[in-house]
């Protein structure tokens, strides 16, 4: 990605994710850009306000649009059941904010996807759905919290390997483990890039998202500062 512009009619926080979001990608692949998420752009402004995150999700929102036309793809058609007549949003929509920023209320719905935020006929299926995800996370839970450290060592060790390393040596990357402290996960990069500032971005948007998924939501990935040249 080259150059990123954006036209937004919105508020300052809808303007600052929109720009954030446009440097975020520069310099990217369209497939690294594909994996930004809304946390990512709160977390380059320095954080938004609770009330203004719904902004963030938009820039998100944004973003995957442009990316499908870029690729060709055809808009995609409304997934899921309307949930919120008021700003169209579906239960699908509502589902997949509570899962990736661990929303617990229907106000903090309303932050993120605005549903909720009109006459309120929605707000006890708000909650169904809230509920219905918490049911679902707690046997992971659970079996997370089982985990001894060796345990989550080797399952980290075999995500780097099966699922990260594999994508990073083919632009010339590497990374490997270097220590696991509680929910801090300290890594090195290695080979192309290890020094430059993108590192940062390959480390949150691709590294810590996937061990997240795979291994367990609560760990951090922080990159180990490698003395390697930066020959890219």
């Amino acid at each position: 990605i080259i150059d990123a512009k954006f036209q937004t009619f919105g508020c300052a926080s809808a303007i600052a994710s929109s720009s954030a979001l446009t440097e975020m990608i520069k310099g990217l692949t369209v497939d690294e850009a594909a994996r930004i998420t809304n946390d990512n752009i709160a977390e380059y402004l320095g954080g938004l306000p609770k009330e203004k995150m719904h902004c963030s999700v938009m820039g998100r929102d944004a973003l995957e649009k442009a990316i499908a036309n870029y690729r060709g793809e055809p808009d995609k058609k409304i997934e899921g059941e309307i949930v919120c007549e008021c700003f169209g949003v579906t239960d699908m929509d509502i589902r997949r904010a509570v899962v990736e920023n661990t929303l617990k209320t229907v106000e903090d719905v309303t932050d993120f996807v605005k549903a909720g935020g009109g006459c309120g006929n929605c707000h006890e299926k708000i909650v169904e759905i809230i509920n219905s995800v918490y049911v679902e996370r707690k046997p992971e839970e659970k079996k997370a919290q089982a985990m001894t450290n060796i345990q989550k060592i080797r399952m980290i060790e075999d995500v780097l390997d099966n699922e990260i390393k594999p994508v990073l040596k083919k632009d010339g990357g590497n990374v490997e483990l270097v220590d696991l402290e509680g929910n801090i996960v300290l890594v090195k990069l290695r080979g192309a890039c290890a020094n430059c500032q993108r590192s940062q971005v390959t480390v949150k948007n691709f590294i810590e998202n996937k061990i997240r998924e795979l291994v367990a939501p609560e760990l951090v990935v922080m990159e180990e500062k490698s003395d390697e040249n930066c020959i890219c």
